[in-house]
């Protein structure tokens, strides 16, 4: 009977092992499937952009008083030279302004004569001991007081008239109109813009070039510039402006070529293609979902593919972290790592993985 009960139990122990193995077994995660690139660094390129040609000097005209506009004789496309009448706003009450002034002015030179021949006849007093010097002096201070007002009314009056002189709005040099602001009829306040002027002689292609591709890229950068219309049309240029910051959705900064004597067929508003060859030392580029935050910091999952894990490794970014576009790796990685670009954030340390 114990023989027998000792191999019950023997059998008994073995079939639970093998059931909890087994549960084990059946409880253990199957490789996790990932997206993944093998790291390639990328060389040097030429930087192909699409842009448009804008005038170099542009301004905005605008009236200096408040005002109803009455005409506007120019629309956009037309060509002007300096001293023509674009605009004008209705004078009346600037006219009306200048008569009140020189009513002023009349008035204050009558009080003047009349000032100056009650001087002269003070002194004649004074000087025949007929008057007193007291009235002598205030006869005299009226004059000086009367000539004062004088040149008040005249300095009102110089300024009633320049300012009816802007009630016409005049060009400040030859040019095309690129826009229109306003419209007969309106009421239009002191230096709101009217009709924007720009010089055609001298233009730029503005490009907006994105930050990942900016290696190389100074002010005096050469440029070929070819219009995307006729591609056989093209002229050379240099990089003129560059804006300081990036802008924040898009990433990209406003750049402005300047065309060295540009054909005839660049005209204001037409789309052109730059080209230029960037001259930089090779890259490494990933998708910006490849690179989790971590306490701060920036890390990958590096995947090691002959034990089909993957390991976190921390990085270092050349610029920022945009979503949606890719980042410029400076260390961390090299030629030939594989990294996981998907599903960063659902990864552990040492988790199995299929490679897809």
């Amino acid at each position: 009977m114990n023989i027998r009960t000792t191999a019950g139990l023997a059998i008994l122990a073995s079939l639970l092992l093998t059931a909890c193995q087994k549960q084990e077994e059946a409880h253990e995660e199957p490789p996790r499937p990932i997206l993944s690139v093998v790291v390639a660094p990328t060389a040097a390129s030429a930087l192909t952009l699409p842009g448009t040609v804008q005038a170099r000097i542009e301004t905005q005209l605008a009236f200096r008083v408040l005002g109803r506009v009455i005409a506007r004789k120019v629309s956009v496309g037309d060509l002007v030279k300096q001293g023509d009448v674009v605009a004008a706003i209705d004078p009346l009450a600037l006219e009306l302004a200048v008569k009140s002034s020189q009513s002023e002015l009349s008035n204050a030179q009558a009080q003047l004569a009349n000032a100056a021949s009650t001087e002269e006849r003070q002194r004649s007093l004074l000087e025949s001991r007929s008057g007193s010097e007291a009235a002598y002096e205030e006869a005299e201070l009226g004059r000086r007081s009367a000539d004062a007002a004088v040149a008040k009314a005249q300095a009102n009056l110089d300024k009633a008239e320049e300012q009816l002189g802007y009630a016409q709005l005049k060009a400040e040099f030859d040019g095309v109109v690129t826009a229109t602001s306003a419209e007969v009829g309106q009421v239009v306040s002191a230096g709101q813009s009217i009709v924007t002027i720009a010089r055609p002689e001298q233009s730029d292609a503005v490009i907006d070039i994105p930050v990942a591709s900016f290696d190389g890229l100074k002010v005096g950068s050469p440029f070929e510039v070819a219009l995307q219309l006729d591609p056989t049309i093209r002229t050379s240029g240099t990089v003129r402006e560059i804006a300081p910051e990036a802008e924040s959705t898009t990433r990209t900064r406003r750049t402005k070529i300047a065309l060295i004597d540009p054909p005839p067929a660049f005209r204001l508003g037409s789309v052109v293609t730059a080209t230029a060859t960037v001259d930089a030392e090779p890259t490494i580029l990933l998708p910006s979902s490849s690179v989790l935050m971590k306490d701060g910091k920036p890390v990958v999952w590096v995947v090691d593919t002959a034990a089909a894990k993957v390991s976190i490794r921390p990085v270092r970014i050349d610029g920022d972290l945009a979503e949606g576009g890719s980042v410029r790796i400076a260390e961390g990685v090299s030629p030939g790592d594989r990294v996981v670009i998907a599903g960063v954030h659902k990864l552990a340390d040492g988790q199995a993985v299929r490679i897809d």
